[in-house]
């Protein structure tokens, strides 16, 4: 199976700089042994799969050891990608993955990505992070991660 794979340094207009970024996009998705295996080969910080689902893709990211739930240099490398194969079906592109609804529009010879809001609540100090820190956080706050204010 021959599967076309593109390099792409996002944030740059020059070779060799930037953010680079692997992109495959697949008419079908592939196992997650042979995009993790992809990946490994490449040895970039993320290797973006991307899937055409009628006007929209699915997109999914992996680094050489893990998938990620979101990847902001890979999802502009991809729409780049689909720009220049002829397959980005208009403006905005549109990804879904495990992160939600992405989009990525033109705006001038740029491109500029809307990722969703995750917005934090207060939470819980957890005593080991306390210890971690060697201090008292002033505040914690929880969405994906836990955030502490020092």
């Amino acid at each position: 199976m021959k599967t076309p794979l593109y390099w792409i340094d996002a944030f740059s207009r020059r070779r060799f700089s930037g953010n680079p970024a692997a992109v495959v996009i697949t008419d079908e998705p592939l196992a997650e042994d042979l995009m993790l295996g992809i990946a490994a080969e490449n040895n970039l910080a993320e290797t973006a799969f991307v899937v055409p689902r009628g006007a929209r893709f699915s997109i999914r990211w992996f680094t050489p050891t893990v998938e990620m739930d979101l990847c902001g240099h890979a999802t502009l490398a991809s729409a780049f990608a689909l720009n220049l194969s002829g397959q980005a079906k208009g403006d905005p592109i549109l990804f879904d993955s495990r992160s939600g609804e992405l989009s990525v529009g033109a705006q001038g010879e740029r491109l500029a990505l809307n990722f969703p809001a995750r917005p934090s609540s207060p939470g819980n100090l957890n005593e080991r992070v306390a210890e971690a820190l060697g201090l008292r956080p002033v505040v914690v706050h929880e969405a994906q991660a836990t955030m502490a204010i020092l």
